[in-house]
């Protein structure tokens, strides 16, 4: 069985790279890892015979993964320094004064999946390739950010380009960093942040509010301004209530309406709890501030992923196995990352993405596609004549492929399924997919 080489994953230069390595092989073995399954060898040899004039048209490279995570959060928080982290020769300035990251730094980072070594290690795959996603590390906020204060306008205007928010939020004593506040209060920052974003948020309902009562004209057209003045009343009530736009109860049509605004307190979200070393382990459980944050996580139904942004900084330039000891010595579950393999994985999450895998000798890949993809649409990720000639796609749950020891086995007990046009993908499927053009 051949795997599936082309890359379908990165964005801007780095996707072009891959493009190019992937017509580089393509152009040496057309009909290697075009067709994975059992269709006959002259359908193999057509479709692939077929693909490769069209390579550089057909894959997608940055149609799924040009989705970003936002990180933001008040000066002196630690976040250049995670984001440091995350990309590991990331060049933002990690300073102790506000103010210090003013233009985004973009960084593009492998998802952390324990999954691709064990299909490899099945497949006997020659390489492994992880799924990324992409992260903006945005300047520091600050009270009256709304009204242009510090750089408000610039961040608020950084942020509405993201598809979610990753809040840093610190949780960590230390003297020797100031505190924008005087003092270390998680609760208090995450409300600095929430009304600066709220005011926006009703700033811009506002101006669109001026315009539906200036624009209506025909029946229809007042009709329709009357349901998107419903939705805007609904979040608005929320965000006076200090409880975001994401609070709101909205119907589809309501909710397409309102996405079209951007605001920024519809965003997915998700909360980083920057601690010392010591509070690294059992999840941050001892450390008071983590606690709180919880809660009130809780309350706003977002995820808190508990990391220390020094910590990580100081793996990075610790050899492996080095970095493995340590991290235990913390109380951190090391085979996955860590706590930072953990924020990426939750971020990964937040924006709606999902995985699947595709495996063979050549390699072990994950595939980056938004939940609720169909089977074609997740072949299409791949090339775009997976997608148009899609036949049926042979899929085994991850876990099964394991169970069974690979697609032989998982085959002769019967958990390989023929999927058809209308399967949804489900998180960690392991593909195989039949296409004809």
């Amino acid at each position: 069985m051949a795997a599936m080489g082309p890359s379908a994953m990165c964005g801007r230069a780095f996707a072009r790279q891959q493009v190019c390595r992937t017509m580089r092989q393509f152009s040496t073995s057309s009909s290697q890892g075009i067709v994975w399954g059992s269709t006959s060898s002259q359908q193999r040899v057509r479709a692939a015979a077929a693909t490769v004039p069209r390579l550089s048209r057909g894959f997608r490279t940055t149609i799924v993964n040009s989705l970003q995570a936002g990180i933001v959060g008040l000066p002196n928080v630690g976040k250049s320094t995670l984001f440091n982290a995350i990309v590991e020769n990331g060049k933002a300035a990690a300073a102790n004064f506000p103010f210090c990251t003013i233009e985004p730094n973009v960084g593009i980072v492998t998802v952390p999946d324990p999954r691709l070594s064990e299909l490899s290690r099945i497949s006997k795959s020659k390489e492994c390739v992880p799924t990324t996603v992409e992260f903006v590390d945005i300047a520091g906020l600050v009270r009256g950010a709304s009204k242009g204060e510090g750089l408000g306008n610039k961040f608020l205007a950084n942020i509405r380009e993201t598809d979610a928010i990753c809040q840093v939020v610190r949780c960590f004593e230390d003297d020797d960093i100031v505190h924008v506040s005087g003092k270390v209060d998680p609760l208090d920052d995450i409300d600095v942040i929430n009304l600066e974003l709220a005011l926006a948020d009703l700033a811009q309902i506002e101006k669109r509010l001026d315009r539906l009562r200036k624009g209506k004209k025909s029946k229809e057209e007042q009709d329709k301004a009357a349901v998107e003045e419903e939705a805007l009343r609904k979040v608005t009530v929320e965000l006076e209530a200090g409880r975001g736009a994401r609070a709101a109860v909205l119907n589809e049509d309501e909710l397409l309406l309102v996405k079209g605004l951007g605001l920024l307190t519809l965003k997915p979200l998700i909360y980083a709890a920057n601690v010392g070393e010591d509070d690294l382990g059992n999840h941050g459980a001892n450390n008071v501030h983590v606690q709180a944050l919880r809660k009130r996580a809780a309350e706003e139904n977002c995820e808190v992923v508990v990391v220390s942004a020094k910590v990580e900084a100081e793996l990075n330039g610790m050899p492996a196995e080095e970095a493995k000891e340590w991290l235990e010595m913390l109380g951190v579950e090391a085979s996955e990352g860590g706590g930072l393999g953990a924020l990426i994985r939750a971020t990964y999450k937040t924006l709606g993405l999902q995985t699947y895998f595709t495996t063979g000798e050549k390699e072990t890949r994950a595939w980056t596609i938004r939940a609720g993809m169909t089977a074609p649409q997740a072949a299409g990720v791949i090339h775009t004549d997976f997608e148009r000639g899609f036949i049926r796609a042979e899929t085994i749950a991850y876990n099964d492929y394991l169970k069974h020891n690979g697609y032989s086995g998982a085959k002769e007990n019967g958990v390989l399924r023929l999927e058809g046009k209308e399967y949804i993908v489900q998180e960690g499927d392991v593909m195989l997919f039949r296409f004809n053009v």
